[in-house]
């Protein structure tokens, strides 16, 4: 039998009865704060996330944005988001255990550097190295 989600105490479903204050007193001090003033950008990405959900039509629906500093509201879950890092929107799918951190963070803005095979002059040692 899975486990059934819960944030400090409440279910998915009582997470998105609860109103904007209500939710941000069970975040942590930072989440909260940044909720108490939104920016313009994160406004313009809550009211397209609403107008998404008012046309019923999320699952199909990436929604892009640059705005990674926003913070995972339980209204949000299901949702696909488009998060910019740096270079490309990479799609982002909200899961139950993501409320509470922000989209940034599931956006990653470095690659792993993977180097390749020295080339003719680079070392003594390389001259050794058979060529292709």
């Amino acid at each position: 039998m899975p486990k059934k989600f819960t944030y400090r105490g409440y279910t998915l479903d009582e997470l998105r009865k609860l109103s904007m204050e209500e939710f941000s007193k069970l975040l942590p001090s930072r989440q909260r704060r940044s909720l108490h003033s939104l920016t313009p950008a994160q406004k313009t990405l809550l009211r397209k996330v609403r107008k998404v959900l008012k046309r019923g039509d999320g699952k199909n629906v990436i929604i892009r944005t640059h705005c990674r500093e926003m913070v995972i509201l339980p209204e949000m879950v299901g949702l696909k988001f488009g998060v910019h890092n740096g270079k490309e929107f990479v799609v982002v799918e909200i899961k139950p255990e993501m409320i509470g951190h922000r989209l940034g963070e599931f956006s990653q803005t470095r690659k792993r550097v993977i180097h390749g095979t020295p080339g003719v002059g680079a070392t003594r040692s390389s001259m050794y190295v058979p060529l292709k």
